[in-house]
């Protein structure tokens, strides 16, 4: 299974291929420019006609190796380049990061990631994340890995230890892409998906707004996304949180709104994949998650950190979903309507 390279093709005049279904920049465009609330509302319609809309799936995201980072995203505390309050630390233990799973679990998420803040991580490194997969694979989660360029055969060797998905963002729009990082191109991302995909592993895939980009950017990101052949099982929208010390910390405010027209227009051009409210929900208030769930976000990050930023605390999630009488997936079918998530 491959890539299509309609992610990496450049089209200016809004026709019809001739023989390839993908979604232009001047398509997604008319979409972010619909009256706001027609445009909740026709995602809202996608969703209901591929998902339950009361279920939200529910990951748990750890970092097991913060900080050091040779990359410079220009959004990212992690690197090595800039100047945060963030310490280098090392590989966590297998017993620790168990033990969190642990706790993931029994407070109600379904999947476990684990990041890595590597360029891209060396054969002994795979050795020793694979066997951190087996281990969290064994209490029966669904495992999610963010660990950076992969070389030939890792991908391979990581599905065999047992790892379902692969984290591995796009960021921005492809036309924009270095402006914010500089230290490798959109095709080395898009290089690293292909290998993810050629090994059978499921793709977790988004990017961030809130970057000062364009309402335009924003639409060349989300078709970038939706091009991808075949579209990625999650997408994560990350909204940006200014971190001191990196380059984006003094970034305009994104008006909520915009995001949720991103939510929206993520929802509609990849119908079947499960969007995700990532980075940045701990400065949403209530009425603007619902809003993003109503057109159509359905995953979110559950526990109180994203890798090295803030998220909201399982209790406020829980009265939360509560509110909007929403379930862990699963529960709905399986006819747990009364069923609460544990804290």
């Amino acid at each position: 299974m491959s890539l299509s390279p309609v992610a990496l093709r450049r089209e200016t005049a809004c026709q019809p291929h001739p023989t390839v279904h993908y979604w232009k920049k001047c398509d997604v465009e008319a979409l972010f420019d619909l009256p706001f609330l027609d445009l909740v509302y026709q995602a809202a319609e996608v969703h209901r006609r591929h998902f339950n809309p009361r279920e939200i799936q529910l990951s748990t995201l750890l970092s097991i190796k913060t900080g050091g980072c040779p990359e410079d995203c220009a959004y990212c505390p992690q690197s090595a380049h800039h100047h945060t309050d963030l310490a280098k630390e090392q590989l966590l233990d297998v017993d620790e990061i168990v033990a969190k799973a642990k706790i993931a679990q029994a407070r109600g998420a379904g999947r476990f990631c684990m990041g890595a803040a590597w360029r891209g991580p060396k054969p002994q490194d795979v050795a020793a994340v694979s066997a951190i997969i087996r281990a969290v694979k064994d209490l029966g989660l669904e495992t999610c890995g963010t660990f950076g360029m992969l070389e030939e055969g890792m991908a391979e060797e990581l599905k065999q230890a047992g790892l379902d998905y692969y984290n591995h963002n796009l960021d921005t729009d492809p036309e924009r892409y270095n402006d914010i990082i500089h230290t490798r191109r959109h095709e080395d991302r898009m290089d690293t998906l292909g290998k993810v995909r050629r090994a059978g592993l499921k793709v977790c895939c988004g990017g961030i707004v809130g970057m000062n980009e364009t309402r335009s950017e924003r639409a060349g990101l989300i078709a970038s996304l939706a091009n991808l052949d075949p579209q990625p099982e999650s997408v994560p929208v990350n909204q940006l949180v200014k971190v001191a010390g990196t380059p984006l910390a003094d970034a305009d405010d994104l008006d909520w709104t915009e995001f949720v027209r991103t939510v929206a227009v993520a929802r509609i051009t990849m119908p079947q994949s499960f969007v995700r409210l990532s980075a940045g929900r701990a400065d949403m208030p209530e009425a603007m998650q619902a809003m993003c769930f109503l057109a159509g976000a359905n995953s979110i990050f559950y526990g109180d950190k994203l890798l090295t930023t803030e998220n909201p605390d399982e209790d406020g999630d829980r009265i939360l979903m509560g509110k909007l009488n929403l379930l862990p997936l699963g529960k709905a079918e399986a006819g747990q309507e009364g069923a609460e998530i544990q804290v």
